[in-house]
């Protein structure tokens, strides 16, 4: 049985004691070795069984995502040694903030963080025009890691103002990608979440109003939100394909195909991870138990009771070895069938910017 799954039962343990258990500290420590070690014994093998793994496939990282990692990587290359800083959480995955961090890359929350005229990496998530004018200002060698499917969406807020419209931007606020594309056209732009949000809507002009939408959302909510808006104004305008990104769209379709046969569904992904949260939210709401983890560690064994068929899947922002854990973990608890239920093929990549394309 992998250790790292040990550690979070111990730990479970630990802080919920049950009434009835031996008193821990009144006895030796080979003794409370013994009796710890029987316990997460006794736990585990209470779930034991054969099992199938569902895996959704897509799952796991994007081409934005495996851009936006690979220019932090080589900008580390460039540096030789010097700092090189990162505006935000590159993608929202601590897993993979952790690896560049070892790796050198130092991450901030803003740019008064970060020295003079050193390098700076934009998130994939994308930031306002104020925050590219103040690393100017500030002669900071900016490298853009802003995923081209937010560049887009950006570039629409920008044409949608400029030709006079309110700007409707469905999305979470508070989010990265929120916050920058409102920075666009923040006197022109207005954001919403729900279909109640639309329906407290005040514009000026309800005959120019342009819809956008952040890109890692549930298809199915945002789509409800947008028939909400398409009602309250009739000459509802916005982009000709959706702007909830390719990967998102796929990994939430790829999640349904496994999540109707299965008893429980794991979703590998940070809580920061907005893809990774709706897949969990869309499993729930399909009658599914579901839950987001970041790894193997946060599974409960609890989870597993009963469950002969787990669905297995992975945000766009989280590294694919964390399954191959969860994989191996559940191994370890009897004969495992796995089977990769497939739905689409992803062909797309994106280029990197010139500022780190000359790294081999």
């Amino acid at each position: 049985m992998p250790t790292h799954v040990d550690v979070g039962v111990g730990e479970q343990i630990a802080s919920a004691p049950r009434s009835g258990d031996l008193d821990l500290l009144a006895i030796s420590d080979d003794q409370r070795t013994l009796t710890i070690v029987d316990s997460l014994l006794g736990i585990w093998l209470s779930v034991a069984a054969p099992r199938t793994v569902l895996l959704a496939s897509p799952r796991s990282f994007c081409a934005g995502v495996e851009r936006a990692i690979s220019i932090v990587e080589r900008a580390l290359e460039q540096a030789a040694g010097n700092p090189v800083y990162v505006r935000k959480e590159i993608v929202h995955n601590k897993h993979v903030v952790r690896d560049l961090e070892k790796c050198g890359a130092v991450f901030v929350d803003e740019l008064h963080e970060v020295p003079d005229g050193v390098t700076v990496v934009f998130s994939a998530h994308g930031v306002s025009p104020a925050v590219r004018d103040e690393a100017d200002r500030r002669g900071l060698r900016v490298i853009d890691g802003t995923c081209p499917l937010v560049s887009k969406v950006h570039s629409e807020a920008r044409r949608y103002a400029d030709r006079g419209d309110t700007v409707v931007l469905i999305g979470h606020r508070g989010h990265e990608e929120v916050e920058g594309t409102f920075g666009e056209a923040p006197e022109q732009t207005v954001i919403v979440e729900t279909v109640s949000d639309v329906d407290k809507l005040n514009i000026g002009d309800p005959s120019r109003v342009s819809y956008l939408t952040q890109t890692t959302l549930a298809v199915d909510e945002t789509a409800d939100v947008v028939e909400a808006l398409r009602a309250k104004f009739p000459a509802l305008r916005g982009a000709a394909s959706d702007d909830i990104c390719y990967a998102t769209t796929n990994r939430q379709n790829s999640l349904r195909a496994v999540a109707d046969q299965a008893d429980l569904v794991l979703v590998v992904g940070s809580a920061n991870s907005s893809n990774s949260v709706r897949l969990a939210e869309l499993a729930e709401r399909g009658g599914t138990p579901a839950h987001r983890i970041d790894d193997v560690t946060d599974i409960r064994p609890e989870w597993l009771a009963g469950a002969s068929m787990i669905g297995l899947t992975a945000g766009a922002s989280a590294p694919p070895n964390l399954i191959d854990e969860i994989v191996r973990a559940l191994g370890g608890l009897g004969p495992l069938d796995v089977q990769q239920i497939e739905t689409t093929t992803e062909t797309i990549q994106f280029g990197l910017p010139s500022a780190v394309r000359s790294v081999s």
